[in-house]
C-alpha cells in the first residue's frame, strides 16, 4: 500500500481543509472540539452547507450526490472533517438509510427520499433494538402484517437514538412469522414519527442527557410503497447497513482530536516539578495509544479500498471493534487528566472544578455505548472469527 499521499492527494486534502475551516460556523466547531452539545438546527444547517457544495455523501451514488472519489479521497474527506471538528452527515441519513435506498429502493423511492435525505430535510432514526433484541438482532418481534395497500406495525423499539428530532424511521419488522429461518422473515419500512399509533418516550442515561428513546407502535398503519425492497429480504438490508454503520464508528480523524486534547490538558496539570505530561506510566500509556490509532488508521484505508465496489468489507467490524476501545481509551485518559475535578456535574462556573473537567465524567461514561452500538464488540469477534479467521 502506498501510504505517502501523491500531489494531487495534498491538493486535494487542503482543499477540503480550507473549506472546513472556512464555511462551517467556527463556534459550531469549536463546540464540537470541547465536547458541547449541539442543538437539531447545528447538525441542519452545517449538513445543508456540506450538501449545497458536494460534500455531504461522497459515498452514494454520482447521480444522487455522490462524487467518483477514489477510496483514498474518501478517507481524506471524513479524516479532514473530524480533525476540522466539523459535524459529520447525520449518520442515519448519510450512512445508513441513504445508500440502501439507493442500492435496493425503487426508482420513485429513491426520487422521494434521497434529496431530501442527503440536504437534511428528513431527520432519520434507525428503528433496529428491541428489549429482547439487541445484539441478537434477528429476534426482533415487531410485526408487520399486510393489509391491503398497508402494513399495521405492532411492537416496540429501544434505544432509539435521537428519535426525538426524528420525522422519519427505517424500521425493521417481522413480516413472516413462520420463516424457516428467523432471518429470513424479516422486511425494512419506512415510516412517518408522527404516524397515528407511533409513540416516542424519551430514557434518560447515566449521563444524564436525552440521546435515546423507546418508540412503541400500536396498529400503525404504513403504506406499503413504503416497504424498501423486497419482503422478507429486510435482513440482507440491515447487513448492508451495519456494514456501513461500522466502518463509520472507527472514528480516527475524532480521536486524533481528543487525543490532542488530552495532551493540551496533561501539559497544563503541574504534577511536582512539572506537567503530567513528564509522568513515564500516563506519557506510556498516551504513547501506546497513538501507536494503535496509527495502526488502526492504516488498517482502515486497507478496508476503505477493499469496499471501493460499494459492498462493505467484513474487515469492517475490525474497524467497529478496535477504534470503539480507542475512543474509550481516549476518554479514560481525560478523566485521568482532570482527577477529582471531574467529581462535580453541572455545577457550572462557580466552583473551582474548571468547566471542561465537570465534562469528563459524563462524557466518559457516554462513550461506554460505543463498544454497543452497530453490533456490540462481543458479536464483532464472532464476525471476525467465522467470517475472515474462518474458525
Amino acid at each position: 500500500m502506498q501510504l505517502a499521499l501523491t500531489d494531487e492527494e495534498i491538493a486535494f486534502r487542503d482543499e477540503l481543509r480550507t473549506f472546513f475551516t472556512t464555511e462551517i460556523p467556527v463556534e459550531v466547531r469549536e463546540r464540537v472540539h470541547h465536547g458541547f452539545e449541539l442543538g437539531r438546527d447545528d447538525f441542519v444547517n452545517t449538513q445543508r452547507i456540506l450538501n449545497a457544495n458536494g460534500l455531504a455523501v461522497p459515498n452514494w451514488p454520482v447521480e444522487w450526490g455522490g462524487k467518483d472519489w477514489t477510496p483514498t479521497q474518501r478517507h481524506i474527506w471524513l479524516d479532514e472533517m473530524q480533525l476540522a471538528c466539523v459535524p459529520e452527515p447525520l449518520t442515519f441519513n448519510a450512512s445508513m438509510i441513504g445508500p440502501v435506498i439507493a442500492e435496493f429502493g425503487s426508482q420513485e423511492m429513491k426520487e422521494r427520499f434521497l434529496p431530501a435525505t442527503a440536504n437534511l430535510d428528513i431527520w432519520w432514526c434507525q428503528g433496529f433494538s428491541e428489549p429482547d433484541a439487541g445484539s441478537d438482532l434477528a429476534s426482533l418481534r415487531t410485526t408487520a402484517v399486510r393489509d391491503g395497500d398497508e402494513y399495521i406495525v405492532n411492537g416496540q423499539k429501544i434505544w432509539t437514538t435521537l428519535a426525538q428530532h426524528a420525522d422519519w424511521m427505517f424500521c425493521l419488522v417481522r413480516t413472516d412469522p413462520n420463516a424457516p429461518k428467523r432471518q429470513a422473515g424479516i422486511s425494512m419500512l419506512l415510516m412517518r414519527m408522527d404516524s397515528p399509533g407511533l409513540t416516542v418516550r424519551p430514557i434518560k442515561l447515566i449521563d444524564g442527557g436525552h440521546e435515546v428513546n423507546e418508540v412503541f407502535f400500536e396498529n400503525v398503519r404504513v403504506p406499503a410503497d413504503q416497504l424498501v425492497g423486497e419482503e422478507n429480504r429486510g435482513w440482507s438490508y440491515a447487513k448492508f447497513l451495519l456494514g456501513n454503520e461500522r466502518t463509520g464508528i472507527t472514528g480516527v480523524g475524532r480521536t486524533k482530536v481528543k487525543l490532542a486534547l488530552v495532551k493540551e490538558r496533561a501539559a497544563a496539570t503541574k504534577v511536582g516539578g512539572g506537567s503530567l505530561l513528564d509522568d513515564p506510566l500516563f506519557a506510556s500509556r498516551l504513547a501506546e495509544i497513538e501507536n494503535e490509532l496509527l495502526a488502526l488508521e492504516l488498517t482502515q484505508l486497507r478496508v476503505v479500498a477493499g469496499s471501493s465496489k460499494g459492498e462493505p468489507n467484513p474487515a469492517s467490524s475490525v474497524l467497529k471493534l478496535r477504534g470503539s476501545e480507542l475512543q474509550q481509551a481516549a476518554t479514560e485518559l481525560m478523566l485521568e487528566v482532570a482527577g477529582p475535578d471531574a467529581l462535580p456535574y453541572k455545577a457550572g462556573l462557580g466552583v473551582a472544578s474548571p468547566e471542561w473537567a465537570q465534562r469528563t465524567a459524563p462524557t466518559y461514561l457516554n462513550y461506554r455505548k460505543v463498544s454497543i452500538y452497530g453490533g456490540s464488540n462481543e458479536v464483532q469477534r464472532t464476525i471476525i472469527a467465522s467470517t475472515i479467521l474462518g474458525l
